[in-house]
């Protein structure tokens, strides 16, 4: 089924997804859950301190100060994920109805988590606006092909953004951060269960594009915040704080959402080529799996010989 087919077909259920997100969505205002009486003048061209930090007596790790900017960054790339939403599923109809609301929600998710920022100067606003404007200039991001690469790719990255948002608020140790991360994880976790939902019906209507379109995607997944400066390095400390590695990734998502709830074991009927692409996937998942039962056994040999 091409692109043009499998969005006629699902456009009916857009709709009806739109109106449950409707209806399980809450209103919302940032300037509610900022604490702006933490908030004092900055000077011009005044040099960070962490030491000036005010995150409600929070003392934060380099690994959450990491989240915060990648989280943050992240988010503003926004004009870019719409662009690529609107060339993957269009504007007309449902599915440029919730294109639309959508970019409204996650333009939202910027304004608290910067205003939170900058009222407590938990990180370094001047660096994070360098970030803000090589990234935007730059405008990288994963951009799938088409609707039936779009919808795996998009279901998988809200999950992992609702993960990493969620942990971070806790990692924070400041409940007013903990309250605007779990409010912004919230928006995340409807957002994914909007485009899961469409692409389990596109299974259902084409099992081997879609089993195909996963082996593109879950093989070869990046997060959105790649064209962040240092990503790798701020990926990696974030982790190992436990905010989102491997291991996360592994169990929260690949294996309840491709294995589990798109049943890609049970997909019958499938091309020679999906056939291959799901022993692909296998392999690949297989070998994450490795991989994190490797680190567990290195981290059990550390804590033995600390003993």
């Amino acid at each position: 089924m091409d692109a043009r087919q499998l969005l006629v077909e699902l456009e009916p259920l857009a709709g009806k997804l739109y109106d449950r997100h409707m209806t399980a969505t809450k209103e919302w205002f940032p300037h509610e859950l900022v604490p702006y009486d933490r908030a004092r003048k900055f000077a011009m061209g005044e040099t960070w301190d962490a030491a000036d930090a005010n995150c409600g007596g929070a003392q934060l790790t380099d690994a959450v100060r990491s989240a915060l900017f990648v989280n943050l960054l992240t988010e503003d790339n926004l004009p870019y994920y719409f662009r690529d939403v609107e060339r993957m599923f269009g504007m007309d109809s449902a599915w440029g109805t919730w294109a639309k609301w959508w970019t409204a929600e996650e333009g939202r998710h910027s304004i608290v988590m910067r205003d939170y920022m900058t009222v407590t100067r938990c990180i370094d606003l001047r660096a994070l606006e360098r970030a803000r404007m090589v990234q935007v200039g730059g405008g990288e991001t994963p951009a799938p092909h088409g609707p039936h690469d779009g919808m795996i790719y998009v279901c998988l990255q809200e999950l992992a953004t609702r993960i990493s948002h969620r942990n971070t608020g806790k990692l924070v140790g400041d409940p007013v951060a903990n309250e605007i991360m779990t409010r912004v994880a919230f928006d995340e976790n409807l957002h994914y269960l909007f485009y899961r939902d469409l692409a389990t019906a596109a299974i259902a209507l084409d099992a081997s594009t879609m089993v195909i379109a996963m082996r593109d995607i879950v093989c070869n997944f990046a997060m959105p915040g790649t064209g962040i400066p240092g990503f790798t390095q701020h990926a990696a400390a974030i982790a190992r704080a436990g905010i989102y590695n491997l291991e996360i990734h592994l169990n929260e998502i690949l294996l309840p959402i491709v294995v589990k709830h798109w049943k890609l074991e049970e997909l019958t009927g499938l091309s020679d080529e999906a056939e291959r692409a799901r022993d692909e996937i296998r392999a690949y998942i297989a070998r994450l799996q490795r991989v994190v039962a490797k680190v567990h056994a290195r981290q059990a040999r550390i804590e033995a010989t600390a003993a």
